[in-house]
């Protein structure tokens, strides 16, 4: 299809001219995983600067920003999410410990140095800036490395970023840039015809709710890459074993095989991760998966027929049995009956307080801890269906 140029004299923020510009001191304390603060530093300081060329962009820029670190305290606790009340709080946390670091090497400078044109800065301005770059950026392949691959550089694209979000876009983002120009081109590219009514829409990433919610501040409905965030515990597998009527769990004393299989899959070991997901396309992580099957079987040869690939697998069905497939599912839907009770709310209490009208926080709020919920539940219904089938098939073979 023929491409849609927005513009050719494309206005771009590259990160790294960014340094050079502010020269602060606090710059290379940014780490990478902050690079929305260090491009919101060089938006806060256009938007200090007195005719610069970006203020026909930034004036038009939202004033308020609809993400977490925005929320009430109230709000906040509303998500009733644990690993995202987390990244909300380690933001606000970063937001005030930076505030005090920016005002200490600015109030040093002279006049003629400040980067901000003499304007104060506090932890509100730089969540604006860090929110509007979050929330707008495209991160875009740079120069090319020796490697063959590109740098990834987040830039600013007005106009480009009015177009919104889907995971079934109709326009996707082109780069082109000549070998004798330095100078790049970023088109949007229809992929099918768009007819003149219809919104453009781009793909932001195959994302969890958490990373739209705290970026952007939007919650998909029925997102497909949704997924809770648990912890992998043997306390926790064990009570979730037994709650689910399976005999003799020993996930808290593994046999030295097993423990070995363990350290493989990183649940184990001097720096283990934890951190295992159920829901989004893979259903279950495939960590847990496998360490499930593994500990709820005392056959050590016949575990030790199949590579970790097969037991991590989903669509393996049963390669342990279908008492251990079964055990497996049963535990894990008796994990996800732990993880709804975690939330203070059900989604019917949920559904009945936005019926009574709410603020927009609240709203988002809301609509996200039910979203989490809803995962949980088709997760309990998926696997439901498979032990049925299991049952079923065994049933019929004998």
């Amino acid at each position: 299809m023929e491409a849609l140029s927005l513009f050719r004299n494309l206005m771009l923020f590259p990160r790294k001219q960014i340094s050079t510009v502010l020269n602060w001191t606090i710059w290379e304390h940014l780490t990478e995983e902050l690079w929305a603060m260090k491009l919101g530093l060089k938006l806060l300081q256009e938007r200090a600067k007195v005719g610069s060329f970006w203020w026909p962009y930034i004036s038009n820029l939202p004033e308020t920003y609809t993400v977490p670190i925005f929320f009430s305290g109230e709000d906040i606790k509303n998500l009733q999410y644990a690993p995202l009340l987390y990244q909300v709080n380690k933001r606000c946390r970063f937001l005030l410990e930076f505030e005090q670091e920016v005002k200490n090497v600015l109030k040093n400078l002279k006049p003629s140095e400040h980067p901000l044109g003499g304007q104060d800065v506090d932890a509100s301005s730089l969540g604006w800036a860090m929110s509007a770059v979050s929330s707008r950026a495209f991160r875009l392949y740079g120069k090319k490395l020796p490697n063959g691959t590109h740098s990834d550089i987040p830039m600013m694209l007005p106009l480009i970023d009015m177009c919104n979000h889907s995971f079934n876009p109709n326009a996707r983002i082109l780069q082109e840039q000549d070998a004798g120009n330095p100078k790049m081109l970023i088109k949007v590219v229809a992929e099918r015809e768009i007819k003149q009514s219809d919104p453009l829409l781009l793909n932001y990433g195959c994302l969890s709710n958490d990373f739209f919610l705290l970026d952007y501040g939007f919650v998909i409905p029925s997102n497909p890459y949704d997924h809770i965030e648990l912890k992998y515990d043997g306390a926790l597998m064990d009570a979730a074993s037994m709650a689910a009527g399976v005999s003799s769990p020993n996930f808290s004393s593994p046999a030295p095989w097993q423990q070995e299989i363990l350290f493989q899959l990183n649940l184990d070991g001097e720096v283990p991760n934890l951190k295992v997901t159920i829901g989004g396309p893979e259903l279950v992580e495939g960590r847990l998966l496998a360490a499930l099957r593994v500990l709820l079987s005392n056959d050590r040869e016949m575990v030790q027929r199949y590579d970790l690939s097969v037991l991590k697998s989903l669509s393996a069905e049963g390669p342990l049995g279908v008492a251990n497939e079964v055990a497996a599912f049963r535990t894990i839907i008796a994990l996800c009956v732990i993880a709804v009770g975690h939330f203070p709310t059900k989604i019917m209490d949920d559904e009945s307080l936005l019926k009574q009208g709410v603020s927009v926080s609240t709203e988002l709020a809301i609509q996200f801890r039910m979203q989490k919920k809803s995962v949980i539940i088709d997760v309990m219904r998926d696997l439901t269906k498979r032990v049925k089938l299991l049952l079923s098939k065994e049933t019929t073979t004998a």
